[in-house]
């Protein structure tokens, strides 16, 4: 289902393996100053917006590879898309894999930090990563992403 055209849209993956017979989820913290001494709740699956007519498939392979320096190269299974608080859509596959968190490197973006001191300063799109179970993960996550614990919890 594709959505309205001027619906922002962004794609993502719902990176999962088992371990010690659970399933573990990972999520990445998202960098820079308004993230950083948020914890439960700021939690995300990596995820970010096209590029031009990029398909989303791509554009979440992409995206997690630009966050974490890790490509899923998993069997990827669409989950129903969400709509975020601001409106924007999130299209999400969920794959199983692996990585290690302790050796991410992240993208950078450039903010104005402090605001209106005309200094830029760049910052990691992701400032870390880790692995949940299934009960960590649904704390710490975006609570409009959650349904993507649960649709996979359901598989």
């Amino acid at each position: 289902m594709k959505a309205p055209i001027n619906m922002k849209q962004s794609a993502g993956i719902l990176l999962y393996r088992f371990k010690d017979q659970r399933t573990e989820i990972f999520l990445v913290h998202p960098g820079g100053p308004f993230f950083k001494n948020k914890d439960a709740g700021a939690w995300t699956i990596p995820k970010g917006e096209p590029e031009g007519e990029e398909p989303l498939m791509q554009t979440a392979l992409r995206e997690f590879r630009e966050e974490t320096s890790y490509l899923p190269e998993g069997f990827p299974i669409e989950l129903h898309p969400i709509t975020q608080k601001g409106g924007k859509r999130v299209t999400c596959w969920a794959i199983e894999g692996d990585l290690d968190p302790d050796h991410l490197i992240s993208n950078t973006f450039d903010l104005e930090w402090p605001p209106k001191s005309g200094r830029i300063q760049a910052f990691p799109e992701i400032d870390k990563g880790a692995w949940f179970s299934l009960e960590e993960a649904a704390k710490k996550i975006n609570q409009m992403q959650i349904s993507f614990i649960e649709e996979l919890r359901n598989m």
